[in-house]
């Protein structure tokens, strides 16, 4: 029984492995995305949406909203600045309710800031070895945060 345990543990491993190899580099940006969104979340737990008067305690969904959106700027795709906590009906309803979320985001992180994400219009492409080192280190990060905040 133990060995045929550790035979199906072994084949899970290796299809695994397989299935790894086999992701596209959209694949692992999106699962990159979704670490850095869960982070963005977690950092912002305290607060409410970004982009209206919805505070911490809304019983709804809540989203990591993109400032730039990813299409418009790559290169900022996973910065954190551009990221923050907001409701799904501002991110998914209002296409992140623009016209709120730069007045209360420049009172947020400060005008510099901002005024640097909205000049950051380069097309940038992320190596797959990077997409995997961002996952996981986002990931920690998100862990350790989940861990803090309680």
């Amino acid at each position: 029984a133990k060995r045929e345990r550790a035979k199906v543990i072994q084949d899970r491993k290796e299809t695994k492995a397989k299935l790894e190899k086999l992701k596209t580099r959209a694949q692992w940006a999106a699962e990159a995305q979704k670490e850095v969104n869960r982070y963005a979340r977690l950092r912002d737990a305290s607060l409410g949406c970004v982009s209206c008067d919805k505070g911490p305690c809304w019983g709804g969904q809540w989203h990591g909203s993109h400032f730039r959106s990813v299409g418009a700027a790559s290169a900022v795709r996973f910065n954190l600045w551009n990221i923050h906590k907001s409701c799904s009906v501002c991110n998914n309803w209002k296409s992140g309710n623009l016209s709120e979320y730069e007045p209360r985001l420049r009172e947020k992180i400060g005008n510099e800031k901002v005024d640097w994400l909205k000049s950051q219009n380069q097309r940038v492409t992320y190596s797959i070895e990077y997409l995997k080192r961002l996952k996981d280190v986002m990931r920690k990060k998100a862990n350790r945060l989940e861990k803090r905040n309680g």
